[in-house]
């Protein structure tokens, strides 16, 4: 079996501090994965070798796409597995230096594994920001429906800062005018599953239910109250999706207990 998780670290040396990078050292060790997406490094690539040195991860083979706006987004791919054609950035040149996506690929017994981390930002309405991540989603988009049409495999694991559907959000009525769950947005995500053919393994796996969500914010009594959202995405093109065996989301047991304010999701593959 691959695993493949996906976890928005909040920052690599915060997560640090918080004792992230135990758990993701943890799971490493015991097999139950292989590959470590990382969102929201927020650190140069000498910072995050650094922490991965501190905590004996030095041998890790590393993929990194840090933003040019330092303690900014970032994105990361940690594997046991050499990561060969190493690529960043999603097609337009304004998404150069934005932290947003890198790619890798490795080889499985199934043929090569192209795995991207990324890192959708969460937008706000009226505001540029927001037009920058509709254009962000289109070049998504487009690459999502190249790997489709390539039919090999291909996975796309990351926060993508998007409540697909009702079931994605526990507060959805509280936030229909809210980026996140704005019609607009939600409608890239039909296109990718309805059209595309790309799958959302969370889904996929949790069935028709609330959640399970993944992300719960550090205030209040959100993370008590499972008042959260699902915005972290194992998306899978079809070829792929074949090969998926379980998903599992890694709600901690308690606040005390979290190292992000995102839940990292596992994917498992017969790879």
């Amino acid at each position: 079996m691959l695993g493949v998780i996906t976890a928005n670290a909040n920052g690599v040396r915060a997560a640090q501090k918080r004792g992230g990078f135990d758990w993701i050292k943890a799971q490493l060790d015991s097999g139950v994965a292989e590959v470590i997406c990382l969102q929201e490094v927020r650190a140069t690539t000498e910072q995050l070798h650094e922490v991965l040195n501190a905590v004996g991860l030095s041998d890790l083979h590393v993929a990194h796409d840090s933003s040019a706006r330092l303690g900014h987004a970032g994105v990361a791919i940690l594997s046991t597995r050499k990561l060969n054609k190493i690529k960043t950035g999603v097609g337009l040149k304004e998404f150069a230096e934005t932290g947003r996506w890198v790619q890798a690929e490795i080889e499985t017994k199934k043929g090569p594994l192209t795995v991207a981390s990324v890192y959708v930002h969460s937008g706000d309405v009226d505001k540029p920001v927001q037009q920058e991540k509709y254009r962000f989603l289109e070049a998504m988009t487009k690459r999502l429906k190249a790997a489709q049409k390539a039919g090999g495999l291909f996975l796309a694991s990351g926060d993508l800062n998007v409540g697909h559907t009702e079931l994605d959000i526990k507060n959805w009525k509280g936030n229909l005018t809210n980026a996140g769950f704005l019609p607009e947005e939600r409608a890239y995500f039909d296109e990718w599953f309805n059209k595309v053919g790309v799958v959302d393994l969370g889904r996929k796996f949790a069935g028709e239910v609330e959640g399970p969500y993944t992300w719960w914010s550090w205030r209040g009594q959100a993370f008590d109250n499972n008042a959260g959202w699902r915005i972290d995405y194992h998306l899978a093109s079809s070829e792929l999706a074949k090969h998926c065996k379980d998903i599992v989301v890694g709600r901690a047991d308690s606040y005390a207990q979290r190292w992000s304010d995102h839940a990292p999701v596992t994917a498992q593959f017969n790879l």
